[in-house]
């Protein structure tokens, strides 16, 4: 099994043809992305002021990322080391799903960017664990903006049958990118005449709003916590003038992280306990076997909680809530926070959001019977 675990991740280059594969080896994913030459950072607050006044979408612009502080990644190995087994065995269940309901090849489709190590353990697992044959591919999905149409021509291009593609991601917020997601693909089925399934699959499910998910509950995936570094290297995605007509959606590669990228030895750590706890399943007489977590009871639980929040916090629009820890995570990470409620700040996957909250003085409150770990409300840009 070392052998199968050693061969994962490979070390190889970040380009192997024309396919870019960030920092990730070329057997693991290849990124429908345009490397854009022209960084299109601008500051968080700068950012916020434009989204929020309107003259700006959000996907036009970046923040720039920086390395996680010392304080901040011995925080991140705590949660990895608390939550790497909760993960692994969430990636096996996961794995189990698509095998059970995908018949012939399995083509994975990762959204960027969450996504993207999520479907790297899923490949090598479904390969090395239920020997099917995987092809992986991430590609940017954007609110109000879609799905990708370029990268998904490319998929299809490939000679990959439309049915053989699964839409996978870390977890849902409110399930505001399930629903793009599947409004995407009905009217890209409908102009191309296929039958892509517009489902998403996911660890997590909070919104409800998944087609399959291994869990509902609200717990610290620990590539949350990072950026780039767990990511392959690669930033959110871009979609702005830079990007012509027949381009991918565009990215920034980070090249000059590579000394602190964790995202090789992550995927390689998952997928090694991950097949360990299939293996062990395996030796008792059973195959890995699961059950979908219970989508329409999450969502009754999330859409009661979000009208209790915009009442409870005068919150006028519904995108200013960001359930759960790893959307809690990326508005300390990327946005301007306006509060972090947490339901016990003592539990050690949410050590990390105290750290961030106290780096950017945003406000804690405790809120015993929130339904999530963690919520971050943005702040408005445009008071005063």
């Amino acid at each position: 099994m070392n052998a199968l675990i050693n061969q994962s991740i490979s070390q190889t280059g970040h380009f192997h043809g024309s396919h870019f594969h960030g920092s990730y080896g070329p057997e693991d994913v290849i990124f429908l992305l345009k490397i854009l030459p022209e960084q299109p950072f601008v500051s968080v607050a700068d950012k916020e002021q434009l989204i929020q006044s309107g003259q700006r979408h959000y996907s036009e612009m970046l923040s720039p990322e920086s390395l996680p502080s010392p304080q901040y990644l011995q925080v991140y190995e705590q949660a990895f080391t608390a939550n790497r087994q909760r993960m692994a065995r969430d990636c096996l269940t996961l794995a189990s799903l698509i095998n059970q309901q995908q018949s012939g090849e399995i083509v994975l489709a990762s959204l960027l960017r969450a996504g993207t190590p999520v479907g790297v353990i899923l490949k090598h697992i479904l390969e090395q664990v239920f020997k099917r044959k995987v092809t992986h591919y991430s590609l940017s999905i954007i609110r109000d903006r879609g799905i990708d149409e370029n990268a998904l021509d490319h998929i299809l291009q490939q000679d990959h049958a439309p049915e053989s593609i699964v839409f996978v991601d870390g977890w849902t917020g409110k399930g505001v990118i399930s629903g793009v997601l599947e409004e995407s693909i009905a009217n890209y089925n409908q102009r191309r005449q296929v039958n892509i399934n517009g489902g998403l699959w996911v660890l997590a499910d909070l919104a409800g709003s998944a087609a399959v998910s291994a869990s509902g509950e609200d717990y610290l995936i620990p590539s949350s916590i990072l950026n780039a570094t767990v990511s392959g290297l690669v930033s959110r995605s871009v979609l702005n003038d830079q990007i012509g007509a027949t381009d991918f959606h565009g990215c920034i590669y980070y090249q000059e992280f590579a000394e602190q990228d964790q995202s090789q030895a992550f995927a390689t750590a998952i997928i090694a306990d991950a097949i360990a706890l299939a293996f062990s399943t395996m030796a008792e007489g059973k195959m890995p076997d699961a059950k979908p977590a219970d989508k329409f009871q999450l969502a009754a639980i999330s859409n009661a909680f979000l009208a209790q929040a915009m009442a409870d916090y005068d919150i006028d629009d519904v995108n200013f809530i960001k359930p759960g820890i790893g959307e809690a995570t990326r508005v300390l990470l990327r946005r301007k926070a306006r509060l972090l409620i947490l339901r016990d700040p003592d539990v050690v996957d949410v050590a990390h959001l105290r750290v961030l909250a106290e780096q950017k003085s945003v406000p804690i409150i405790i809120q015993p019977n929130l339904p999530y770990q963690a919520v971050s409300l943005i702040g408005s840009a445009l008071d005063g």
